[in-house]
């Protein structure tokens, strides 16, 4: 159980350390906003926490504001903004009728006014307005999320779908100022990524939409192929980016959890991007090739996995990932593996990731589950949930990617 348990004080502290409070505070210091008014929009699953430290650190000096979130990350009041909840990953309803009152709010503004915009990963549902019927675009995110398509892919596609993306929320909020804070959940922190860009120029091309368009097959209506082919904001003179946390921090903040545990940390990367049963198996051959170490170990690992869907049961990308490395480290004595979203959800489940380690096959097995089999139906939470090794956390307020760490434990003075 001490490695169990080390997991979770691990967990625990990484994402403790990448909580948006001090970054946007640290962010909004010394910032003069104008003597006009001052809108406050905040989107994303982090934009609760990240709406609150701001609107603590201006003490009232934000004149109206909305914060749009992921249903259940809401956590109450602030002040006299408005907080709305809306569908994640696929956009609904609420979603849309939250952007809307957040266009309302930033329209007519005056030279003199400044929008404060509080960005984090989950944006790209979560602010929407589509240009197609809601019912396609739902489709076709739907479908790309099936294919393993990446966050860049997806939001290539998104952002020439929308009224908010790709630049023209930023756009839209013109002749004000508009200052932007982001959370980073897009590797290399690419902008114009980050939530599909509503304040960013976009780098993309139509051409580059339509070969996403050829890699997957995505059915397309007229209005959508004409959609593709509109020009997007190339340049926002208007808008400052300022980005406050990604997944590097996530990696530092982990692998100083894991140092604090008795463990040598060493960070692999910050840029995963691949299959998540594929890093789940490198993990396993990382963790059998160093089996003879004399003193305890930590691999960390960050980025953002895909899935393909080739199954219809139930998990996300860490659990795939954490129980696609147990065959590999199967009776490994004092071994783990384990992976967390940092928002504290990973996929359609209540669980923000998933633990695994040398016994976790046997005691599968012992129970009459194949692992094999229920990878291939896309069903780690189940497989998981058998063994003991869902990883919950609940609604973070935060969200910089994902972490996997390995664990090596070697009995000495330097395990506390």
């Amino acid at each position: 159980m001490e490695l169990r348990e080390h997991c979770d004080r691990i967990v625990a502290r990484a994402i403790a350390a990448v909580q948006p409070d001090i970054a946007v505070s640290r962010a909004l210091a010394g910032c003069s906003f104008g003597p006009g008014r001052l809108v406050l929009v905040a989107v994303g699953k982090a934009a609760w926490s990240m709406a609150r430290a701001a609107w603590t650190a201006l003490d009232g000096r934000v004149d109206d504001g909305i914060v749009i979130t992921k249903h259940g990350y809401a956590q109450g009041p602030i002040g006299h903004l408005r907080i709305r909840e809306g569908g994640h990953p696929l956009p609904d309803e609420d979603s849309f009728s939250a952007t809307r009152e957040a266009l309302a709010l930033t329209a007519d503004l005056s030279p003199a006014d400044t929008v404060l915009f509080l960005l984090s990963g989950g944006g790209s549902a979560l602010l929407e307005d589509p240009l197609i019927p809601p019912e396609e675009l739902q489709q076709l995110t739907q479908r790309l999320l099936a294919c393993g398509a990446d966050i860049v892919e997806i939001n290539t596609i998104r952002k020439r779908l929308s009224a908010v993306k790709g630049g023209r929320f930023g756009a839209h909020c013109a002749p004000a100022r508009v200052s932007a804070v982001i959370l980073s959940d897009v590797i290399g922190d690419k902008l114009d990524a980050i939530a599909s860009g509503p304040a960013c120029p976009d780098s993309t091309t139509a051409e580059q939409a339509w070969e996403i368009v050829r890699k997957y097959d995505l059915p397309l209506s007229e209005t959508a192929r004409r959609c593709l082919e509109r020009e997007t904001p190339k340049v926002l003179d208007h808008v400052e980016t300022c980005i406050t946390g990604n997944v590097r921090a996530l990696c530092a903040a982990a692998a100083r959890a894991c140092e604090e545990l008795g463990y040598a940390p060493y960070i692999l990367t910050d840029s995963l991007t691949c299959e998540a049963r594929e890093v789940g198996a490198f993990l396993a051959a990382v963790a059998r090739s160093h089996q003879d170490t004399c003193w305890p170990l930590a691999f960390v690992a960050g980025g953002e996995t895909v899935v393909h869907l080739t199954g219809t049961g139930k998990g996300g990308r860490n659990q795939e990932l954490a129980l696609a490395a147990a065959p590999g480290i199967a009776g490994l004595p004092g071994t783990a593996v384990f992976s967390v979203g940092s928002d504290g959800t990973d996929g359609p489940t209540d669980a923000a990731g998933g633990y695994v380690d040398g016994q976790t096959q046997t005691v599968l097995a012992g129970k009459g589950i194949r692992i094999f089999d229920v990878l291939r139906n896309n069903d780690a939470y189940h497989g998981l949930e058998a063994c003991g090794g869902l990883i919950r956390t609940g609604a973070t307020g935060t969200n910089v990617n994902d972490v996997a760490v390995v664990l090596i434990q070697r009995r000495g003075e330097h395990i506390v």
